[in-house]
């Protein structure tokens, strides 16, 4: 590659180095040109023209980070450079979580972006100037400053002064093993690296030694033995590397009296003052108690091993051969039908360590061998007894049973199918037994290949030990590691306060939002990677949620494969989003980088609710927990949850100033686009002279008749000056709309829009529409107060309507035009009942008694407007009568009466009714025909009424 004598470098050296097939040679010999460099195959580079910053020029045109330039220029709008009141703007509306208390978390002010800048921005330039550029914003992109967990997460952030039983505890399960439960081998640096790695809860099985020394072998297999001494000697050298907190060893004793003494001994010679060997003296073994916290016990080691009670031995004696037929539990579900339960002061002496005792009961439990013997445990020796006070394994009953008692210092064991029986049954009893007393959960003894179970189904209980195979690096210890990372990784993680409160109450299997728990919404896209693999194949991205049932998300969310590129895969896929999650406090997001045949590249847990929302960059981890250089870039975003019904009024609460501003804006927009929709309004005709409307005639009794509009307005009232006098023949003509024009109707429909009802009702509109236009336009002014009212949820549903702008002005119109048309339409038809009724009395006769008022009451009063008896008005009560009968006798027969006793009839009626005519005519009042053709014109209806008698009959009488 380097010419020595010439001091020169070959390009295709360069192009070789770096590509691996024609797409990467491509890639090279584009890289060099925009730095400047030769590409030809021929071609050379002096040493001098290729300095630090020339290749450094080369190798960020190589690994183009294109996603973020986008992102940059999208802040920038396309400038070369950041100013700093965009980089604050960037900081508070991008990269800050929105939940944060602005009085403890203040926003980021010009100060800070300035701080940034003079960090991370290397042209002195553009540092003096307060700019940041593309390379600046990646390297804050990329730096401590954006970190993907709040910092404070990775630091010691839970209160250590809660009772020891409030935690989750970091615990393995058969520590010794290097692999398989059966066949693998037995190691003590397995104990170093399991407490180096934050483990605060190993296990130990003790077995007698073949030269009187204990050893730890797991019974009854092949697995070879190791040194107890060498062991507790790995403990106390490794306890307190990582976490001051204390250490649990969980200790299955399977020893003669002789060999617990030695035990006994190695324990108080070995750790010394490290040992727990008394209670403190502030947390007596006193039921109603509870357990210390963990800041009480730092750099202690409790031993967890079946405790002696001296004052049980005269009943022991008494049941000697009975009790030595049990075997020791272990704190485990034993099954009623094969083990014979204690009595209450049995279950208080027979304490039981973990596998040995529930074997007996149970076959296949953890302390099993090979051959499906159980591995019975012995009595515990007086001298290692002495040892044990905080944690005493006693055989469990029932959680009633357990309650009752109330000793907090007492602890149970269950292997994950005992366990998970208890949690399916008696979930929320489950949880409430965690408050205060220690649980253990372990693999079944099934799993002889030392697989693990999801430790957060155990979690969501409040089980404090779960204890896993730590030789078994599958998902559920990665998960465990990853969630144990946090809290400076001291191996004790704080539950929350609704697992820990005794007057809360939650159930692990909830689906809807916990009462006091605020649920979450998480969304995350995966924008690219960087430095995933250096094979060349293709990779993608997984992201599972995990949590209580509700909140698991699993093999849901896969990015995109991109084909043949682990260096700098770009996938900018769609965001995957868990709109709820129901308790964000229990809930882990697994992020894991795949190649395109399925190997783990890389993954990393992350709490959801130390999130940082933004463009961030999170580093990887191998199955050890280990860091890696691969990275990848997300733009996450979390909020509160809000139902769909209530999102916009969230929305409106987040930023309450720029809701109404886009509200106005758009009130706005929607007024330009509807101005000109108005109906213009007509001229008012020239004024022209109109017919008098027979509209104002009297009664028979000489009283006007008034119609309905003309009782609203008096309006609809005579222009002309002189009635106008109508024939018979006119009246018939003009009654039958036979010579009825359409200058008459246009006349008439005029008058009715003129009437005042109809003004009325157009004035209104006109008021409302003014008012909706003033509201839609007239700017507001923002004060706390008005958004205080305003972004309530009716003012909410109110503003949405108002908003709407042209929408609600037709709605506003079309309602009124309704209305007009209602009114007019009532008007015309009582208009036409009057008047007809009137004609009718005067044509036919009375009607039937209760159709209308009898004709005496129409009549009463005469012509007094004239002073004058009209003809015909004089006739007596007893010629009344009879025309009465006259007339109705024909109806109430159900016949016709001859053709010429109707025509007499008929005759004698006409005669009356041009009697009247006359008589009106002298009043100055139009006639009966006037008021006909007048109502006709009014109601435009082809024919007359049915009641009505026929002009051609009236005719045809007359003849």
């Amino acid at each position: 590659m380097y010419n020595l004598q010439l001091g020169e470098i070959k390009a295709l050296s360069i192009v070789r180095l770096f590509a691996q097939n024609k797409e990467d040679k491509k890639r090279v010999e584009k890289a060099l040109s925009e730095s400047g460099l030769p590409t030809g195959k021929n071609d050379t580079i002096s040493q001098t023209k290729f300095q630090f910053e020339d290749f450094f020029s080369f190798y960020k045109s190589l690994t183009q980070r294109t996603e973020v330039q986008k992102i940059f220029n999208n802040l920038t709008g396309g400038k070369a450079h950041l100013s700093a009141n965009q980089l604050v703007d960037f900081l508070n509306e991008v990269q800050r979580d929105p939940r944060l208390n602005e009085i403890l978390h203040p926003y980021a002010d010009i100060q800070r972006a300035k701080d940034l800048i003079k960090v991370h921005e290397y042209n002195k330039y553009h540092q003096q100037r307060s700019q940041l550029t593309f390379d600046g914003f990646l390297r804050f992109l990329m730096s401590e400053d954006n970190p993907i967990v709040a910092p404070n997460k990775l630091d010691l952030c839970d209160d250590m002064d809660q009772p020891l039983a409030h935690y989750f505890i970091n615990s393995s399960h058969n520590t010794y093993l290097t692999g398989h439960q059966i066949t693998g081998k037995s190691s003590v640096e397995i104990y170093r690296q399991g407490l180096l790695a934050g483990c605060r809860c190993v296990e130990l099985d003790f077995w007698n030694g073949r030269t009187e020394e204990p050893v730890i072998v797991h019974g009854y297999t092949f697995v070879p033995d190791i040194s107890a001494k060498e062991v507790l000697e790995a403990i106390a050298e490794s306890a307190f590397k990582t976490s001051d907190y204390p250490v649990i060893l969980s200790f299955e004793n399977h020893c003669n009296p002789r060999q617990q003494a030695k035990i006994a001994n190695y324990c108080r010679d070995i750790f010394g003052d490290m040992l727990l060997d008394k209670p403190l003296d502030s947390h007596q073994l006193e039921p109603g108690g509870e357990l210390p916290p963990p800041n009480l016990l730092k750099n202690k080691i409790i031993i967890k091993n079946k405790k002696k009670h001296h004052h049980h031995h005269k009943k022991e004696d008494a049941r000697g051969s009975e009790k030595d037929a049990l075997p020791q539990g272990n704190g485990e579900v034993a099954h009623v039908s094969v083990c014979k339960e204690s009595s209450s002061s049995e279950s208080s002496e027979s304490s039981s360590e973990e596998e040995g005792g529930e074997e007996a009961c149970e076959p296949g439990g953890e302390g099993e061998g090979a051959g499906g013997e159980p591995a019975r445990e012995t009595h515990a020796a007086a001298e290692i007894s002495a040892l044990v006070n905080y944690v005493q394994p006693v055989h469990f009953s029932s959680f009633e049973n357990a309650e009752k008692k109330n000793r907090f210092y007492e602890m149970s064991s269950f292997d994950e199918k005992q366990a998970t029986t208890l949690l399916k049954e008696k979930p929320i009893e489950f949880v409430n037994y965690n408050k205060h007393q220690l649980s253990r959960v372990y693999p079944a003894g099934t799993r002889f290949d030392s697989s693990n179970f999801m430790p957060q189904v155990f979690w969501n209980a409040g089980c404090q030990l779960v204890a896993l195979n730590y030789q078994t690096l599958d998902l559920a210890m990665q998960l465990n590691l990853g969630t144990f990372e946090y809290n400076r990784r001291c191996g004790y993680l704080l539950k929350p306060e609704f697992m820990r409160r005794k007057d809360r109450r939650l159930d692990p299997f909830a689906e809807s939002t916990v009462d006091g728990i605020i649920a979450g919404s998480l969304s995350v896209a995966v924008i690219s990677g960087q430095l995933l693999t250096e094979r060349r194949t293709g990779t993608y991205v997984e992201v599972d949620m995990f949590g209580l049932p509700a909140d698991t998300v699993r093999k849901k969310y896969r990015t995109r494969t991109v084909p043949n590129n682990g260096i700098n895969p770009v996938y900018d896929d769609e965001p995957f989003v868990f709109k709820k999650v129901v308790l964000p406090e229990l809930a882990m997001v697994r992020i894991a980088a795949h190649e395109e045949g399925g190997r783990l590249v890389g993954h990393r847990v992350l709490p959801v609710l130390g999130l940082c929302p933004g463009y961030r960059h999170v580093g990887l981890r191998t199955e050890l927990g280990l860091p890696l250089p691969a990275s990848l870039l997300l733009h996450v975003q979390v909020k509160d949850y809000v139902p769909g019904r209530h999102s916009e009024l969230a929305k409106a609460l987040e930023n309450p100033i720029k809701y109404q501003t886009d509200m106005e804006r758009r009130a706005h927009q929607l007024a330009v686009l509807t101005d000109d929709t108005e109906e213009p309004r007509a001229e008012a005709p020239p004024p022209r002279p109109t017919r008098v409307l027979g509209i104002g005639n009297k009664n028979v009794d000489g009283s006007p008749i008034k119609t309905a509009v003309e009782k609203k307005d008096n309006e609809i009232a005579t222009v002309a000056t002189e009635p106008e006098k109508i024939l018979p023949e006119e009246s018939e003509s003009k009654f039958n709309g036979g010579n009825e024009t359409q200058e008459d109707i246009n006349k008439t429909l005029e008058e009715l829009l003129n009437s005042k009802i109809v003004k009325e009702k157009k004035a209104d509109l006109a008021r409302k529409l003014d008012a909706l236009r003033r509201k839609n336009t007239k700017p507001r002014p923002v004060a706390a107060k008005f958004f205080v009212k305003r972004l309530s949820t009716r003012n909410m549903a109110e503003e949405t309507e108002d908003g709407g702008g042209a929408e609600a002005e037709r709605e506003l119109r079309l309602r009124y035009h309704h209305a007009i048309y209602a009114a007019l339409d009532k008007q015309l038809r009582l208009d036409h009942h009057h008047q007809m009724k009137h004609l009718t009395v005067r044509v036919v006769g009375p009607p039937k008694e209760g159709d209308i008022e009898s004709v005496g009451e129409l009549q009463e009063g005469g012509c007094e407007d004239t002073g004058e008896e009209c003809a015909g008005q004089g006739r007596t009560t007893e010629e009344e009568e009879g025309d009465r009968l006259r007339v109705r006798e024909p109806r109430r027969d159900g016949m016709l009466p001859t053709g010429e006793s109707t025509q007499a009839e008929l005759r004698t009626a006409l005669t009356r009714t041009r009697e009247t005519a006359s008589c009106a005519a002298q009043t100055s009042r139009p006639g009966v025909a006037g008021v006909e053709a007048a109502v006709w014109r009014l109601v435009r209806r082809p024919s007359p009424p049915a009641f009505a008698p026929s002009p051609e009959h009236l005719c045809a009488s007359a003849c």
